[in-house]
């Protein structure tokens, strides 16, 4: 036993032994060759100095090298990665001069003195050229104030907002405005109703049936402070008023800041704005058009955009003009030839004179062309067009031709089809769907997209609780309208939707569905200015705008021109492709918007978004004092 344990520790001592053996040979070759190694870097060395080789080394410039393995572990599957950037600042666009603070690009008079002043060419739309666009936001005038709510604002608006008295000094006696210290009072006077517009409207009724829902959509040409509109709202009447901007300094102005419809527009040598059988009444209150002159030319512009049956009202000069000669400064015989003519013209028109009374004379159109047509051979002119579209109006030029109506069957039947009365026409099928003359659009489609939008606003208001404050929002532009789904949803609150139909949707030119359910609205170019003023509008919607327009102008430049007819805290909601919403979101950083993106109302796997954005208050700084000035 002793003898097998004494040859265990033996064993075990070999093996130490062994092991310690191999350790140290181990650690004398690795020195070995870690010497040699220096040894054969120091060949192609020379030292520059007699110190130590090692110096030598260290400092030395190699006169040859042995190639080196280098070992490449980048990929050489993929593309390179891009050279990293820095984020790109939001664009700034500081504010414009204050003197800007009431630009209308596109109605600007320093540019209309370019042009010809035969037919008021001078005041139509003349906009600026790519290169003339301001890129800076236009001011609200120092002092504005948020507008006050309706019906106060039919009455009442601030003087600061728009601080204009040259009317309140001009039309004195006619009650049509009046500068009460910081506020603007609006009388519901004009010209041709001193008593006021209620009682004007009044007498109308007693000639035609203003009550019973058959009149919906009106027209005011030359509206003055657009009184007779304002007043006919409380009827369920709604009217586009519009005049130029001439020296009667801010009219149009005027009728928004009360919250009343209206445009910056002239009868000249275009098409105005609107499709085809568009009004059910049209109304001029001394406006100063020359009816009987150029063949009577504006006369039949007013027939293309008078429904079948619709009525056209004339009040002022020269209707009663055996009362008033005197006081309009003008002979009989000059007044009693320019009454003449619009007769003439009227019946060429096939118009029927239904009744003149006092100072209103009243017109109505037919509602079908049939014995227009047969009593050509007695009027030669006009005669009835045939190479324009009748709903094309942008731009178009006028013609001395008459507008035909649709084909009709018998002499009782309405050409396009008849009209229910309001309110039930806002959800009826409008007769150019239902007769299938608006190619691309069907019954059912109508009528999904009015049950789209109810749902699309009750998201809307769960979302910007304002909107769903009763009052809270008075004037609403919609961008891109289609059928008018927006507009109608929020037909029971107080308030309007101006509903514009790009033109580049040619293809499918809605606006005649959108007057035929008793709503209003114009043509626009969104590369171009809108005819109006600096903060018109309380509220904007913005439908797929931006992906229209990708490609035909600068995004930048359409949400300037959101921003200049967007009052101070007035809300946008712009829905479209979210790559196309982000960089939106990144323009409007930079331009005093308060705005985030929400997912679509199906969820958030639609790529359609929705931005809710509000512009924040700011106004021009105070004017400068004569010392300041100094």
């Amino acid at each position: 036993m002793a003898a097998i344990t004494s040859l265990s520790h033996r064993t075990l001592f070999n093996t130490k032994n062994s092991n310690l053996y191999s350790l140290t040979l181990l650690a004398v070759l690795c020195i070995t060759f870690y010497f040699i190694g220096i040894w054969q870097q120091s060949l192609g060395s020379i030292p520059k100095s007699s110190s130590s080789a090692a110096a030598g080394i260290l400092s030395s410039d190699p006169c040859y090298s042995f190639p080196t393995a280098q070992l490449d572990f980048t990929s050489h599957h993929l593309p390179p990665d891009p050279p990293p950037t820095a984020a790109m600042p939001a664009p700034q666009f500081p504010p414009c001069d204050p003197s800007f603070s009431e630009y209308t690009p596109c109605e600007d008079a320093r540019r209309s003195l370019k042009f010809d002043r035969d037919m008021l060419i001078y005041r139509q739309r003349h906009c600026p050229e790519k290169d003339e666009l301001l890129k800076c936001r236009i001011p609200a005038p120092y002092g504005y104030k948020v507008p006050f709510r309706w019906p106060k604002s039919r009455e009442l608006a601030w003087f600061d907002n728009a601080p204009h008295k040259e009317l309140a000094v001009e039309k004195k006696n006619q009650n049509w405005i009046k500068v009460e210290g910081e506020l603007l009072r609006f009388p519901g006077g004009g010209t041709m109703f001193p008593r006021g517009a209620e009682a004007y409207i009044d007498d109308i009724d007693k000639l035609i049936n203003l009550k019973d829902g058959s009149i919906r959509t009106a027209i005011d040409t030359g509206c003055g402070v657009a009184s007779w509109g304002a007043y006919l709202l409380s009827r369920n009447i709604l009217a586009v008023s519009f005049a130029p901007r001439d020296t009667h300094v801010s009219q149009v102005q005027f009728a928004l800041e009360r919250g009343v419809p209206a445009l910056i527009g002239v009868i000249a040598s275009i098409r105005l704005p609107y499709p085809s059988r568009a009004f059910d009444m049209a109304h001029c209150s001394r406006c100063l058009i020359p009816w009987g002159t150029y063949d009577g030319i504006y006369l039949i512009e007013v027939d293309r955009i008078l429904r079948p049956g619709g009525y056209w009202i004339l009040s002022g000069p020269p209707i009663n003009w055996q009362n008033h000669w005197r006081g309009w400064n003008r002979t009989t015989d000059d007044l009693e030839q320019e009454q003449s003519r619009i007769e003439t013209v009227a019946k060429t028109l096939c118009w029927k004179k239904i009744v003149q009374k006092g100072d209103l004379a009243i017109w109505q159109k037919p509602t079908n062309h049939i014995h227009c047509k047969a009593n050509r051979m007695v009027f030669k002119q006009p005669m009835f067009c045939h190479s324009q579209n009748p709903d094309m109006a942008w731009y178009t030029k006028l013609e001395k031709c008459l507008t035909p109506l649709p084909e009709v069957s018998n002499i009782k039947e309405v050409a396009g089809g008849a009209l229910q009365k309001w309110p039930e026409r806002l959800n009826a099928i409008p007769p150019r769907i239902s007769s299938g003359s608006l190619t691309g659009i069907t019954e059912n489609m109508f009528v999904e997209n009015t049950e789209l939008w109810k749902k699309r606003v009750e998201y809307y208001k769960k979302i910007d609780y304002q909107l769903a404050e009763t009052g809270r929002y008075r004037n609403l532009l919609d961008m891109n309208a289609y059928l008018g789904g927006f507009a109608a949803s929020l037909v029971n609150d107080p308030l309007w939707v101006m509903n514009t139909v790009p033109v580049e949707a040619d293809q499918i030119n809605t606006l005649g569905v959108i007057y035929e359910r008793g709503l209003i609205g114009t043509y626009q170019n969104w590369c171009e200015a809108m005819s109006t003023y600096p903060r018109t509008y309380d509220f904007i919607h913005a439908d797929s705008i931006f992906s229209l327009y990708k490609d035909r102008c600068e995004t930048e430049d359409i949400l300037l021109e959101m921003d200049r007819i967007l009052r101070p805290e007035g809300r946008l909601i712009i829905r479209d492709d979210v790559d196309l919403l982000l960089k939106v979101k990144k323009i409007t950083d930079g331009m005093q918007w308060e705005g985030r993106i929400v997912d679509h109302e199906k969820g958030p796997h639609e790529r359609e978004k929705i931005l809710f954005a509000v512009k924040q208050y700011w106004t021009a700084p105070p004017p400068l004092t004569p010392e300041q000035d100094q």
